[in-house]
C-alpha cells in the first residue's frame, strides 16, 4: 500500500500557528550575514520585507546581485568587499581590518535594534566573543541562527578554545534559531542554553536559484546524457564531512556499468582540502571521466546554471558522513529531485522512504550500491516526471519562507518588548 506523503512527514509548523505579530512595520533588523550563503539570506530578506520589516543588510561583493537591490524597505550595506584568496598578506590583512573598522563603526550609530546574525566573519573566535558583546554593550538585541552547532567538532577539529567561543556566544545571544529538535537538544546539553531561548525554525526552501522551463530531457540533452542513462548527481562544495568518496566507490565497485549509469559531479573543492582529499578522488574518477561515465565539473555552479544540474539528474546522492540539516537537500526538493541520503543527523526526519527517496547506511559504499539500485527499480524512478510535483508540494508544507519569516518575526517582537540582557 502507498504511503500517503502528506501523512508521513512529521507534522510542519503551519501559518496558521504562529501568532501572526501584527509589529512587523515597526521593527527595524539589521541581517548579519558574513558575506555569504546568497540563497539563505535572499529567502529571509524578502520575506521579512514582506511582512514589512526594516531591514540593513550587511552584505559583500558575493552577495551583490540586482535581486537583492529591488527588495522594499532594504538598504544594502557593502560593508565587505572583494574576498579573492590569491592575493597577498598584506593585502588580506588591510581589507579584514577595513572590514572590522566598518562594522564596528556600523553598529555604534546603527538604528536597528535587533542585530540578527545569520554567519561569523573572518575571525571566529572574536565574532562569537569581543564582537558579540560590543553589540549587547550597544543596547542590542543578538539573535543567532545556528545552521551548525559545532562545525568544528563536524569536522574532527574541536579544541577547548573553540567550545569556550561558541558557548560564549550562545550565552550572549538573546535568542537562538536551530533547524532541528536534536540541535536544539545539543545547544541544551553541551552549552548550557535555556530551552526557552531557542526557537526550531525549518530551513527554507531555495528560491533564489532560478527556474525556467528547461525540461529534464532538455537539460540532458545540453549536458550530453543520453535519455536512457541513469543520472546521479552529486551537488555542492566538496568538503570530508559530505562523503563525497563513499559515492565515488559505491559507483565504481557496486554498481554494474552495463545498466548505463552516469555520475554528475558538480560543485567547488574546498581550497583547504584539495591536497588531501579532493585530488586522490579526482584521480580516482579520471578513467570514469575518459570513458563519460562520469560527469566533474569541480567548480563553484553559477546560480543560474544550477537548475541544469538538478533537472538533468534522475536522483541526488547525500553520502554525508555528518550533518546537521542540509539545504542541498532542499534545494533538490525545490526541483522536485528524489533523493538517497546517508541515514545521519535529521535527514531521516525529512525523508519519506519511496516517496522523496531512501536512506543508506552512512560510509557504506555497499548499502549505498543497493539503495541505487533500489531507487532505480522503484516505482519513485519509474513515475517521476508525475513525483517531482509531488515533492516540491510536500517540501513547501513545512519550509515555505512564511513559516520562517513570520516565526522570526515573532520573536524579534518579543525580545524588543523584554529589558536588555548580557548573559544567560
Amino acid at each position: 500500500m502507498p504511503v500517503d506523503i502528506d501523512q508521513a512527514k512529521p507534522k510542519p509548523v503551519k501559518s496558521s500557528d504562529l501568532k501572526g505579530s501584527a509589529a512587523g512595520h515597526d521593527i527595524e533588523v539589521s541581517l548579519l550575514t558574513g558575506g555569504s550563503d546568497k540563497p539563505y539570506v535572499f529567502g529571509l530578506a524578502t520575506e521579512l520585507s514582506a511582512k514589512g520589516i526594516a531591514l540593513d543588510l550587511i552584505a559583500s561583493d558575493e552577495l551583490d546581485s540586482p535581486e537583492f537591490r529591488g527588495i522594499p524597505r532594504l538598504r544594502f550595506l557593502k560593508l565587505r568587499g572583494d574576498q579573492n584568496p590569491h592575493v597577498s598578506l598584506l593585502k588580506k590583512t588591510a581589507r579584514i581590518l577595513g572590514y572590522y573598522s566598518k562594522l564596528i563603526n556600523y553598529a555604534a550609530t546603527a538604528k536597528p535594534k535587533v542585530f540578527h546574525i545569520l554567519w561569523n566573519n573572518k575571525f571566529l573566535h572574536f565574532d562569537r566573543t569581543l564582537l558579540t558583546y560590543y553589540y549587547k554593550l550597544l543596547g542590542k538585541k543578538v539573535v543567532l541562527t545556528v545552521h551548525n552547532v559545532n562545525t568544528a567538532k563536524r569536522d574532527k577539529k574541536d579544541t577547548a578554545l573553540n567550545r569556550l567561543t561558541l558557548r560564549i556566544q550562545y550565552r550572549l545571544a538573546d535568542h537562538s534559531f536551530v533547524h532541528t529538535e536534536k540541535m536544539k537538544q545539543e545547544l541544551i546539553s553541551e552549552f548550557g542554553v535555556q530551552a526557552a531561548r531557542i526557537s526550531v525554525i525549518p530551513l527554507g526552501i531555495n528560491n533564489f536559484a532560478p527556474q525556467t522551463g528547461l525540461t529534464p530531457d532538455e537539460a540532458k540533452q545540453r549536458l550530453s546524457i543520453r535519455h536512457d542513462e541513469k543520472a546521479i548527481l552529486f551537488f555542492g562544495r566538496i568538503t570530508p564531512y559530505k562523503g563525497l568518496e563513499t559515492l565515488v566507490e559505491a559507483f565504481q565497485k557496486g554498481l554494474p556499468h552495463a545498466d548505463n549509469y552516469r555520475l554528475m559531479i558538480a560543485g567547488r573543492p574546498e581550497e583547504a582540502t584539495e591536497a588531501g582529499y579532493w585530488f586522490p578522488i579526482r584521480e580516482a574518477l579520471r578513467e570514469d571521466v575518459q570513458k563519460g561515465r562520469a560527469l566533474l565539473r569541480a567548480e563553484h555552479i553559477p546560480d543560474e546554471e544550477t537548475e541544469l544540474y538538478f533537472k538533468a539528474a534522475d536522483v541526488l546522492v547525500l553520502p554525508y558522513r555528518d550533518i546537521y540539516q542540509s539545504g542541498i537537500l532542499f534545494l533538490g526538493y525545490s526541483f522536485g529531485l528524489p533523493a538517497l541520503a546517508a541515514n545521519v543527523g535529521s535527514l531521516k526526519d525529512e525523508m519519506v522512504e519511496g516517496r522523496t527517496g531512501f536512506l543508506f547506511k552512512p560510509e557504506d559504499p555497499t548499502d549505498l550500491a543497493r539503495a541505487i539500485e533500489r531507487y532505480f527499480a522503484s516505482d519513485l524512478y519509474r513515475h517521476l516526471g508525475r513525483r517531482r510535483q509531488e515533492i516540491q508540494d510536500y517540501a513547501k508544507q513545512g519550509h515555505d519562507w512564511n513559516i520562517v519569516g513570520q516565526a522570526t518575526i515573532d520573536v524579534y517582537d518579543g525580545l524588543l518588548k523584554r529589558p536588555s540582557q548580557t548573559t544567560n
